[in-house]
C-alpha cells in the first residue's frame, strides 16, 4: 500500500503552542484523526492572527482549504504540549502550500507526532471567484 510521505521544508514561518484538550482524546484514549485536523486549523488561525490576518481576510483576500493530507507517525495523549511548525511550500499564482509539524516532547526528546500539508486557495467570496496571492501574504509566507 502506498502510504503519504510529508517532507516538512525550512525556514519554518511559525511555532504554535497547543494542549491536547479531552474534547480531542478518543475511545483509543489518544488523540483522534480528526482532532489533529482541528489541531492544524486552529495552529494556521493563530499564525493568520499573528500577522493580522484571518481566513476571511488575509491581505484582502479569503483562503479556502483546497487539500489536506497528514502523515500521522505517533499517538498523543491528553494534557500534553503540542509544538505546531508551519512552514510555506510552492506559491503559485492564486494558490499556496502550508506545511505543519507536530511534535511533543517526551524524556526530553523531540518526538514527532505528525506532519500535514493544506493547500490553500486565495478566494474572493463575494464575487465566488479565486483571485492572485496578495504581496503582504506572500511576504508572510517568504518569512526568513
Amino acid at each position: 500500500m502506498a502510504r503519504i510521505k510529508i517532507d516538512f521544508p525550512h525556514p519554518v514561518i511559525a511555532a504554535i503552542k497547543l494542549k491536547v484538550r479531552i474534547g480531542d482524546i478518543n475511545y483509543g484514549n489518544h488523540v483522534g484523526n480528526d482532532s489533529f485536523v482541528s489541531l492544524i486549523h486552529e495552529a494556521r488561525i493563530q499564525w493568520l492572527q499573528q500577522n493580522n490576518f484571518s481566513e476571511m481576510d488575509a491581505g484582502g483576500t479569503g483562503l479556502i482549504m483546497a487539500d489536506l493530507g497528514i502523515e500521522f507517525k505517533r499517538e498523543a495523549y491528553y494534557g500534553e504540549g503540542i509544538l505546531i511548525e508551519i512552514a510555506a511550500g510552492e506559491i503559485a499564482r492564486v494558490s499556496f502550500e502550508l506545511f505543519y509539524q507536530l511534535s511533543t516532547e517526551r524524556n526530553q526528546e523531540k518526538v514527532i507526532l505528525a506532519k500535514a500539508k493544506t493547500g490553500m486557495v486565495c478566494y474572493q467570496y463575494e464575487l465566488k471567484k479565486t483571485v492572485s496571492v496578495p504581496d503582504s501574504l506572500q511576504q508572510i509566507l517568504q518569512a526568513k
